[in-house]
């Protein structure tokens, strides 16, 4: 009956993979298919392991109380406190500085920043440091997020491998060795590490990008929307941030990402450009921007929603957290077209605030109030989510939900910055355990007010709780049925006989494929008992056996489940699991043969 089980987990396992890799089905319904699999087999023909102990349900549903998923979603929130407050901008503007006029440049400053760090912290807060600093990177360079994170969760990896404290999985091998008498010192994997992680680096670098080329999951779309032109309008008032602000060569270096494009005082039209003017209490100053660039604006106070009477049925929303921008298209037949922006009704129709217009054909220099709507009309509007969410049933203005941010809360930055601060140190010393902090993060992002529950709740991912749950339900299946040791007794019994360099090689490959499908910590533990062995009884020397235990289960590069910053970033980059599949494994296969030429000549094979 063991066989059978063992064989049957096998089968879920390979059809589980295949679903994915297919993309022919969405994610959720094959990790819940794969649960429900495994959760019928040991239901249906219950299941003894050695010791005698019954394969339980609960075991198999544990996955979804998994510390390291809890990390994830925790860690994820706090990613979304810190988007909603623009608390990692300057972050990401120093590394673009760094970088020079290229994105390219820029973007491998700050990859190749994270993997250094990642020799001497933890994987995991290394990620999570820089997952916002490259989002943000992205929209200031005008790349896809997509090109960048999954470089950096691979980078992070390899730069983990070149010293013994660059992650978890290094420590433990480290730990296992040293109880059967083998010291394994700071730097001993080092130099091979180094090897490794430059070719690693250079496939990351030169081929990734033609293999992520494409956006995901409609990324390419919103980039291309971000960078639409909008036309708004920008009253000027006591205590205005535009008060007293003087033209330099024609324009206004403080309006910052905004471009004037006509300042009515008194009546009178100025057009740029803009020579010896100051800008005035009472001034009206149409500008053009991106989407972006308003909500900065409106970040800082100094752009404010078009006006509209307050009553007690349709109170005023003013920008705070729940104050959202989205983009609405106006649709033939609306009744708002042929209007102008002051006579459509949008504002007392729909509960909204008009920030800006933004249309193909050329708009002239008029106030915001005076442009008359036209269908296929982009209208950029400000309100809260309730009056956005009861925009979707209008058959006048067309709601394009995807394109609904929150204001950032930029007056709460510090905040959001000194919690991320206090998880990353608190996890890279060890004083409190990640997945206690991460938790604790997220709780006060909530509770000051750094994002809200809807914001909150947005930034939990059910794609990487299902992955995650399902994933581990099938790892527990395959080590309590014996499918593990069988895989790693088959492999020793198949390189039985063979050369240092061919059991380096083989060794090497079995762990790397295995440390895709169960956790890279499973697997070194599994292996380097193993590996031990394989040195002790050929006679050769225990460190190239270690080191490839600690490289190979590092290279969990295949599948997003294989490491915890594959899951990390999984969400924000839009990737899907092929995706993976199609950048990892030929850096897993990458790793192997790189390893398999250098181990010999560096160990004196």
């Amino acid at each position: 009956m063991a066989d059978f089980h063992t064989y049957a987990t096998f089968a879920i396992i390979a059809l589980t993979v295949v679903a994915y890799v297919s993309d022919r089905f969405a994610l959720e319904a094959v990790a819940i298919g794969s649960l429900a699999a495994f959760l019928a087999l040991f239901a249906l023909f219950p299941y003894a392991n050695g010791d005698g102990a019954a394969v339980r349900p609960e075991q198999l549903v544990a996955g979804f109380a998994n510390p390291a998923l809890v990390t994830v979603i925790a860690l994820l929130i706090v990613g979304q406190g810190l988007f909603a407050t623009d608390a990692m901008d300057q972050p990401a503007r120093i590394a673009a500085k760094a970088g020079g006029a290229s994105p390219v440049r820029a973007l491998a400053v700050t990859l190749l920043s994270a993997a250094f760090l990642s020799a001497f912290l933890n994987n995991t807060p290394v990620v999570v440091i820089f997952i916002p600093v490259l989002t943000v990177l992205a929209a200031q360079r005008n790349f896809s997020a997509s090109r960048a994170l999954m470089p950096l969760s691979f980078l992070s990896i390899l730069g983990g491998m070149t010293t013994i404290i660059g992650s978890s999985t290094n420590l433990l091998v480290a730990g296992v060795a040293q109880r059967n008498g083998h010291e394994v010192g700071f730097f001993d994997i080092t130099a091979p590490g180094l090897m490794l992680a430059a070719a690693g680096a250079l496939y990351i670098f030169l081929v990734m990008p033609r293999i992520l080329r494409r956006g995901t999951r409609g990324g390419e779309e919103r980039r291309r929307a971000a960078g639409a032109q909008f036309i708004g309008e920008i009253t000027v008032g006591a205590g205005h941030p535009f008060l007293g602000m003087e033209s330099r060569a024609g324009l206004f270096p403080g309006l910052k990402d905004l471009m004037p494009r006509l300042i009515i005082r008194r009546g009178m039209d100025f057009l740029p450009p803009f020579e010896n003017m100051v800008i005035s209490e009472g001034d009206r100053v149409v500008v053009s921007g991106t989407r972006r660039a308003f909500m900065n604006a409106l970040a800082r106070g100094s752009a404010t929603p078009s006006t509209r009477e307050d009553s007690e049925d349709n109170p005023r929303v003013k920008p705070g957290p729940a104050y959202h921008v989205a983009e609405t298209v106006v649709t033939p037949g609306s009744r708002h077209a042929g209007r102008t922006v002051r006579n459509a009704g949008i504002q007392s129709t729909h509960g909204v605030d008009v920030l800006g217009i933004q249309r193909k054909s050329r708009m002239g220099r008029v106030p915001l109030a005076d442009i008359r709507l036209e269908p296929g009309d982009t209208v950029l509007v400000g309100a809260d989510e309730q009056h956005l969410l009861s925009m979707r049933d209008s058959h006048d203005l067309l709601l394009l939900e995807w394109s609904a941010q929150a204001v950032p809360q930029r007056q709460k930055a510090w905040i959001a910055f000194v919690i991320f601060a206090l998880i990353v140190t608190t996890a890279a010393t060890s004083l409190v355990p990640i997945v206690a902090s991460s938790v604790i993060g997220a709780a006060i992002m909530i509770a000051t007010g750094c994002l809200t529950l809807q914001q909150a709740a947005r930034a939990f991912d059910r794609q990487i709780f299902l992955l995650v749950g399902s994933s581990i339900a099938a790892a527990t299946a395959l080590e309590q049925t014996g499918g593990a040791k069988l895989i790693a007794d088959g492999a020793v019994m198949a390189m039985a006989g063979q050369g240092p360099a061919v059991l380096l090689s083989g060794l090497f490959l079995v762990v790397a494929l295995m440390t895709n499908v169960l956790s890279n910590n499973a697997t070194a533990v599994l292996f380097t008992p193993i590996a031990l062995d394989m040195a002790a009884s050929t006679g050769l020397p225990a460190a190239p056996f270690i080191a490839a235990v600690i490289f190979a289960s590092n290279a969990s590069f295949a599948t997003p489940v294989g490491y915890q910053t594959n899951l990390l970033v999984m969400g924000p980059g839009g990737y899907r699991f092929s995706d993976f599949v199609k950048a990892g494994l030929p850096l897993v296969l990458l790793m192997w043969l790189t390893f398999t030429l250098i181990a010999p000549w560096y160990y004196g094979f």
